[in-house]
């Protein structure tokens, strides 16, 4: 149930996060540009780094099944990878790099669940998820890719906490 609960909070930012800026789109040049909206806080923009857009640079994760996932099979090792994961993913979301995390359902592509990171660089990201006991075991495997989204991804985790009435 919690898987769920954060996952549908994970798709609806994701959702909200990615507008078309998001795969390169330029607006038409004859495009008249747009005025601040009225509730433009500069102060907020600045302070999450955000463009022009509202947008900045990240880094998405997909997490995806890995060549060991099969082979560890003992219920006491994988719990304590994946309590090690758990307090991996609490660590970096303390630090400020990682904004987003969550499974997914079940599927037929081998996603199991992805993170997106507060880096410019997948050279940065792929120092961040080797960290993780469920990438270093190969129990998962990360698939890094340049994110274009909304800077207001910074805030989820503030607000997370004030909706969750318990900790993961």
């Amino acid at each position: 149930m919690k898987r769920r609960i954060l996952l549908s909070i994970v798709v609806c930012v994701c959702f909200l996060a990615v507008g078309s800026t998001a795969f390169g789109q330029k607006a038409h040049p004859k495009t008249p540009k747009a005025k601040a909206a009225p509730s433009f806080d500069a102060k907020l923009a600045a302070r999450v780094g955000a463009d022009e857009l509202g947008m900045r640079n990240f880094v998405l994760c997909i997490l995806k099944t890995g060549p060991n996932d099969a082979q560890i099979v003992d219920e006491k090792k994988r719990g304590e990878i994946f309590a090690g994961h758990f307090a991996n993913m609490k660590r970096l979301a303390a630090e400020g790099k990682l904004l987003v995390a969550g499974p997914f359902g079940k599927n037929d592509r081998g996603y199991r669940g992805i993170f997106v990171l507060n880096v410019t660089t997948a050279e940065e990201a792929q120092a961040l998820v080797e960290t993780d006991p469920v990438v270093s075991s190969g129990i998962m495997t990360p698939e890094l890719t340049p994110l274009y989204a909304s800077a207001a991804l910074l805030l989820v985790n503030d607000l997370h906490s004030k909706i969750a009435k318990k900790n993961l």
